[in-house]
């Protein structure tokens, strides 16, 4: 079990998971580093990182690989790179990936959520999916998923990203995570 107060949760406290998992942060006494840049609208004011315009490029990716690599077509528009480029900070930052979402039968993760666990399997960092329709944990293990059962957060700075339609099967897994990974 780790210990909380020397725990780091990235992420980019968005509405939904984001914003749940940096509540639970806060109540168990875990340090919360939010990645953000100017006029993007979040929900969690813990902890904010407003990334600059030179931050932001550090990370910049090819819209047309993303798309390629995902499966579909995304916009263009510079607020969406943007975002992109934020989750690329969140993912960078973290030794341990959480994400709530759905993977789908391309073995990516639906939505923009699916980049982050994208940039993670790109990254080589140990990812664990909380898939909401199947109600089951998952980890990427090389080339496809591995059921988990009763996974728990293997390293002190960690980030968790997901949906913004976090469902009540996706807070409990969440609480029950927090539960199982910090004493307390």
């Amino acid at each position: 079990m780790l210990n909380p107060k020397q725990c780091i949760l990235y992420s980019g406290g968005a509405a939904g998971t984001e914003q749940f998992f940096g509540a639970l942060a806060e109540r168990w006494g875990v340090e919360e580093v939010n990645f953000s840049f100017e006029g993007h609208q979040i929900e969690r004011k813990r902890g904010v990182r407003v990334l600059t315009s030179e931050e932001l490029a550090l990370k910049d990716v090819s819209l047309t690989y993303v798309s390629k690599l995902m499966n579909r077509e995304y916009t263009r528009a510079p607020l969406f790179r943007k975002v992109l480029q934020s989750i690329c900070w969140q993912i960078a930052s973290g030794d341990h990936i959480v994400v709530i979402g759905s993977i789908q039968p391309d073995d990516t993760v639906k939505g923009g959520t699916g980049w982050g666990a994208e940039f993670a399997k790109i990254c080589n960092k140990p990812l664990l999916v909380f898939d909401q329709n199947r109600n089951d944990w998952f980890s990427w293990e090389q080339k496809q998923w591995a059921q988990v059962s009763k996974p728990v957060i293997a390293h002190a700075h960690f980030t968790a990203t997901g949906t913004r339609f976090l469902e009540d099967n996706g807070r409990d897994a969440i609480q029950e995570l927090f539960a199982r990974s910090f004493e307390g």
